[in-house]
């Protein structure tokens, strides 16, 4: 099992800037994707991986491995570079992504990347899986825990409400849902697109345990990430406020990078703000 645990926040920072340079140049060289949500997600998917997940890198189907499902399969980008960093594949493999033949499509493929759980794409869909994992789990008495991350506009999908009412009646409290509250969907603001406003309230109306913090500060994520684990008799859902584009100025809070490359320019420009 990887272990990382002594990381002190400064140096999961620093490994959340690798990650973005990353995930820029992933996404600059296929000449596609989707940089903004891949961007909003970093601190929470670092401070996932490298502390709280129980997992294997070497043995990725390990059993008893915590699960992670990224439900906004469109986020990869970011996922991909957090599992080559922590050693599930090559990081070389990163250059290859969207190509034909590649290990690393555009959005999770179960049968081709090593530490995806399921395939993705289609939103909505993730909290049931991860609802199915964690009810089967509750059947065969193991202890792992299943974290669902979504997208605020995804949870317009009425599938995710299903999820979640029937979590929340089963007891499912090795179940943990992370909302990227980054404000934006592809068309705009979430606000002005379907309102999933307020967010929190609806998610205890249905039954869960709710906690909001910032998305990009460690020291609350972390926490949250304990916190989750210790509830008994209802599932968890960790509201996190982030900025969609992360870390590269002229792409924070922009719509225009839900879903395209950066240009040469664009992509030296990020480079250079994330040394």
């Amino acid at each position: 099992m990887k272990n990382l645990q002594n990381l002190d926040i400064q140096s999961l920072e620093e490994h959340a800037k690798v990650i973005r340079r990353h995930v820029i140049r992933m996404i600059a060289k296929a000449g596609s994707g989707h940089p903004g949500s891949s961007l909003s997600t970093v601190d929470l998917l670092v401070a996932l991986f490298y502390k709280k997940l129980r997992h294997n890198p070497q043995l990725p189907t390990w059993p008893d491995r915590d699960r992670f499902i990224l439900s906004k399969g469109h986020g990869c980008p970011a996922l991909y570079a957090t599992l080559a960093e922590q050693g599930y594949f090559s990081v070389d493999n990163l250059d290859t992504l969207r190509q034909f033949g590649s290990i690393l499509q555009g959005h999770p493929c179960m049968k081709t990347t090593p530490g995806i759980e399921i395939s993705g794409g289609s939103l909505g869909q993730g909290l049931s899986v991860g609802l199915g994992i964690a009810l089967a789990a509750k059947l065969d008495k193991k202890d792992f825990r299943t974290y669902v991350m979504l997208g605020d506009g995804e949870i317009e999908e009425g599938q995710v409400w299903e999820a979640a009412m029937a979590a929340s009646h089963y007891k499912i409290d090795n179940l943990c849902a992370i909302i990227d509250q980054n404000g934006l969907q592809i068309d705009g603001f979430i606000h002005e697109i379907m309102s999933s406003h307020p967010i929190p309230e609806k998610w205890r109306g249905f039954g869960w345990h709710v906690i909001e913090i910032n998305g990009h500060d460690y020291q609350s994520i972390l926490a949250a990430y304990d916190d989750a684990e210790k509830i008994k008799g209802q599932p968890t859902v960790i509201v996190a406020k982030t900025v969609k584009g992360k870390g590269v100025s002229f792409m924070e809070n922009h719509v225009d990078w839900h879903g395209k490359a950066p240009s040469r320019e664009e992509t030296e420009r990020a480079l250079a703000e994330m040394r």
